[in-house]
């Protein structure tokens, strides 16, 4: 089983290893409900108990198919979140492009007014056949921090006094986005999500947003540690941030790998387990989009890593000195 931490002031209890849902609704390559629901499956199996989906992951498709899985598990034991900010309706924005599968005629679009917190909400328990979720995130509010501010948030906190869900945050790929919104909120949220900004490639998230959770006990939910692939098959070609990666970062996470392997640890392991190093990081997440990625991520979290790599990595320049290290 895997390892279970409390999150942040809450009682709930979320695993080390989460699977992240953005795959299974279709990121970049189509998957079919079979090999969907086979993969949440096998997370479960393998003693994930913390799943993160969102309205925007293939248009309500992740969302949907976590449910046809997630309605049979013990419920006592399960850990889901989900989104708020977009909701998914007919004739809504197409021009994403990074759905393969989508819905024909929905799309979303952002709405981040009390209203539409609450509309968003019981959207995602129709499609996941639920009566709760555990935490609900605010999503991507960077171009919307106002309204975020004044009429989501608040929403989210009415939400949380009535009992409707345990645990209220915020997910976003900027550190500065989320830093302000911890902020702005008078330290209200439970946890926040951050996605690649706590990673063998970038630590950005140290500069302020990381301090600032650990000081005001808010739990770290660290997202995207493969940078979207490149700390998981470092090659010319591999994305960053969802780009082509630039040569000197491919160079980097080859130099990363090179060390990691003279201790017999792939790259992907250290990429996992790099964040448990700060504090504030409760859990991490990670997509799946197989029962074999399910398999291998389960694996890198309890892959040996010698104290002595960590040190490597800093001698060669690869990690800061200053960076915390498991």
């Amino acid at each position: 089983m895997i390892a279970t931490a409390t999150l942040g002031r809450t009682g709930l209890r979320v695993s080390r290893l989460g699977l992240g849902l953005a795959p299974i609704g279709g990121l970049y390559a189509e998957v079919d409900d079979a090999q969907a629901t086979a993969t949440v499956r096998r997370a479960w199996e393998r003693g994930v108990r913390f799943f993160d989906t969102a309205p925007l992951y293939g248009y309500g498709s992740s969302e949907r198919r976590a449910g046809s899985v997630l309605t049979d598990v013990d419920r006592a034991e399960l850990a889901l979140a989900t989104k708020v900010g977009r909701l998914i309706v007919p004739g809504g924005a197409q021009g994403q492009g990074i759905w393969a599968d989508p819905p024909p005629g929905l799309g979303p679009v952002f709405d981040f007014s009390a209203d539409g917190v609450r509309r968003s909400l019981a959207d995602s328990l129709r499609r996941l056949g639920l009566d709760r979720v555990d935490v609900l995130h605010l999503h991507d509010p960077d171009d919307h921090l106002p309204q975020a501010l004044a009429d989501a948030y608040p929403a989210l906190a009415a939400l949380r006094s009535e009992g409707a869900v345990a645990a209220i945050g915020v997910g976003a790929n900027s550190a500065a986005t989320i830093a302000q919104l911890v902020r702005g909120t008078d330290g209200g949220l439970d946890c926040v999500l951050l996605a690649g900004r706590y990673t063998l490639l970038d630590q950005s998230g140290l500069d302020d947003l990381l301090p600032l959770c650990r000081q005001l006990g808010t739990a770290v939910i660290a997202a995207g540690v493969f940078n979207s692939g490149l700390l998981a098959d470092p090659r010319p070609g591999a994305t960053f941030n969802y780009a082509p990666a630039p040569a000197s970062l491919v160079e980097k996470a080859l130099e990363i790998e090179r060390i990691c392997l003279q201790y017999g640890v792939p790259l992907r392991a250290a990429a996992v387990q790099f964040p448990f190093g700060y504090p504030a990081v409760v859990s991490v997440l990670v997509g799946a989009r197989s029962p074999g990625e399910v398999d291998d991520a389960v694996e890198m979290l309890a892959h040996p890593i010698p104290a002595r790599l960590w040190t490597d990595l800093k001698a060669a320049r690869l990690l800061p000195d200053e960076v915390p290290t498991p």
